[in-house]
Formats: structure tokens, sequence, C-alpha cells
């Protein structure tokens, strides 16, 4: 099978890798109920060793850059409390902390949430944590980019492996919400 998007040696259909994903993203997949069936979502593998973004795309093709997106965790608090939520926007943009996030949260702060927050409360990997298999109380905020991409390229819950997943997916994931001017330049 070969990859929409990028360079890669091995793909398959998540369905047939859920013993390659970490146990939320597996069991996101295992239970997949969307517009989109299950097995237009593609494992990829790849070397841990270059998962960060800008080595990921040198070595498996500079397509990926306008095609990758980022899954950050953060923290709103407002009077004393914190909520968290998951935000995705395309590699080559950052989040809008403290404008976009902020405000959708109704937070007085938000900041991005400690890497031992992220991992506990995802279990997945620091470096691979990926919008699908998140808690589903979080509100998943989207970057309205992402969502008009025909396949994006995500993490895949650990720092070994990918997803590649078509955009339209991420409004229907639980929590969604799509906003316009989420990831800024």
């Amino acid at each position: 099978m070969r990859a929409p998007i990028g360079n890669f040696d091995d793909v398959r259909t998540a369905p047939d890798c859920l013993d390659l994903l970490t146990a939320p993203v597996a069991e996101a997949v295992r239970h997949w109920r969307g517009t989109v069936p299950a097995e237009q979502l593609l494992y990829v593998d790849s070397d841990p060793a270059v998962a960060d973004t800008a080595v990921f795309v040198e070595h498996y093709g500079p397509d990926l850059l306008e095609t990758s997106a980022n899954c950050v965790v953060v923290g709103g608090r407002r009077a004393g409390e914190t909520s968290l939520a998951a935000c995705l926007v395309l590699s080559r943009t950052r989040v809008d902390v403290n404008g976009a996030v902020r405000r959708q949260l109704g937070a007085r702060k938000a900041s991005f949430a400690p890497m031992e927050t992220a991992t506990g409360e995802t279990g997945m990997e620091y470096g691979g944590i990926t919008p699908i298999g998140l808690p589903a109380d979080w509100p998943l905020l989207v970057d309205a980019a992402v969502v008009d991409l025909p396949h994006v390229l995500i993490g895949s819950g650990s720092r070994r492996g990918k997803l590649i997943v078509p955009g339209k997916v991420f409004a229907e994931l639980p929590g969604a919400v799509v906003l316009e001017g989420l990831g800024v330049g």
C-alpha cells in the first residue's frame, strides 16, 4: 500500500496495527465511528529518532511540511481551577494560546500543559500525542486549515509511527471545535 503523502516503506490501515498504537489510540480506532471508515486511517511506521517535525520532513518527504499537524495539550485557568484541552494546528504554525485558546476555554490564563500532565492524562508519549483517543470530556480545538486538507500526518500516540488521516475527520472527533486562526504563522 502507498501513502497519499510522504515517502514511507511501511503503510497499513490503522485497524491492522492496533498492537503498534498506544492503548487510548487503539481503543479509539477499534470503536471508530464517523463518516470516514476506519480503514482510511493509515498507520505509517517511522523511526522514533526522527520524530520531530523538521527532521521527519527531511527524512520522509518535503511535502509533509504542508500536510503535518501537531497536537498539543493546554491548560486553561480560571478561579483557581485548571481545565485541559487539546489543540491541533498545522506543523508550520504555532498555537495561539493566549488569544484563541484562552477565549475559547473562557480562561483568564492559558498555557501549555507540563509534559508529565500531557502524557499522564492522555496515556500517550510526549512528541506523539494525537487527537484520536484523547479523553472524551476534553475540548479538541482544531484549526480550520487542518480540516481543509485532503490528508494530514499526525502522531500515533507514540514517537514511533504516525497516522495519515483525511482532514475532515478532525471536525467529527469527540469534543471538536473548529476555529479559524487557532494556528498562527
